[in-house]
């Protein structure tokens, strides 16, 4: 029988999962961050800035806990990317394959709002709905248009709540899609015209998107979208040295992940 796992946050993730969240993956490290972090919080931050920086880079805490580092790179990427979810202002990470976009919105996400899966998976059949809202048909036609009809998409959820949504492979999704996005970012407000309504988002939401720049001219971003973002470019490591220990680092997590025994 397959195993159902509820996504709330913290709750505990059976081991037969494959690949848990990062936020179950290395919640002893969150942990730890979120007992001796005594700095300033952004609303509904689970993690100060520097705690945040701390995890993705890693580092070693007061009481001798070592936080592994997530992201092998370049210190001021991270700072910028973290100082960006910090404001109102949506964060872009841009890059080609293979520099770890995905890998850091996913620990971004889990660090600042404990959550990774608020996301929306952009391909060349998003529909708008995984952006907007959608509609349960069966509900709708039994009791027409209200709120119990309504399906909210992660981005919905995520401005109701108060926390990060990732988007990937934004230039992915067509340019009228990816429009939708201009008005939620720049007014923080989603309409719901069929019921009068809007869902005004709380303080602590914001969205992270990636980026494949080898896809230019697949569906480039409008001006008026770009400029709702932040871009942060992700480089490719800047030696083979730095690349084997990327890999080293990623083999030996998935190792474990599997029980398999520890390669020398």
């Amino acid at each position: 029988m397959p195993a159902f796992v509820e996504r709330t946050p913290g709750a505990e993730v059976p081991r037969q999962v494959l690949r848990p969240h990062a936020e179950h993956a290395f919640a002893a490290e969150l942990a730890s961050l979120a007992g001796q972090d005594d700095r300033p919080r952004p609303a509904r931050w689970r993690l100060s800035p520097w705690a945040v920086a701390t995890y993705l880079l890693g580092g070693t805490l007061p009481d001798g806990t070592v936080i592994t580092p997530k992201y092998v790179g370049p210190r001021r990427v991270v700072e910028v990317a973290v100082t960006t979810l910090a404001t109102d202002r949506a964060l872009l990470l841009l890059g080609v394959p293979g520099t770890a976009k995905t890998w850091v919105s996913e620990h971004l996400a889990a660090a600042v709002s404990g959550d990774s899966t608020l996301l929306v998976q952009g391909t060349a059949g998003t529909p708008e709905e995984a952006i907007r809202y959608g509609w349960n048909y069966a509900r709708l036609l039994a009791h027409g248009p209200g709120r119990d009809a309504l399906v909210p998409s992660p981005v919905m959820r995520a401005m109701a709540e108060g926390a990060t949504v990732r988007v990937e492979e934004l230039t992915r999704i067509p340019a009228d899609v990816q429009d939708s996005l201009i008005t939620l970012l720049s007014e923080k407000t989603l309409p719901i015209p069929e019921l009068g309504e809007e869902v005004q988002a709380v303080r602590g939401f914001n969205l992270i998107a990636t980026a494949n720049d080898r896809d230019r001219g697949v569906n480039d971003l409008s001006s008026a979208l770009r400029r709702r973002f932040n871009t942060v470019v992700l480089p490719l490591p800047e030696s083979a040295e730095a690349e084997v220990d990327i890999v080293t680092r990623r083999v030996d997590q998935i190792g474990r992940s599997l029980d398999l025994p520890s390669a020398p």
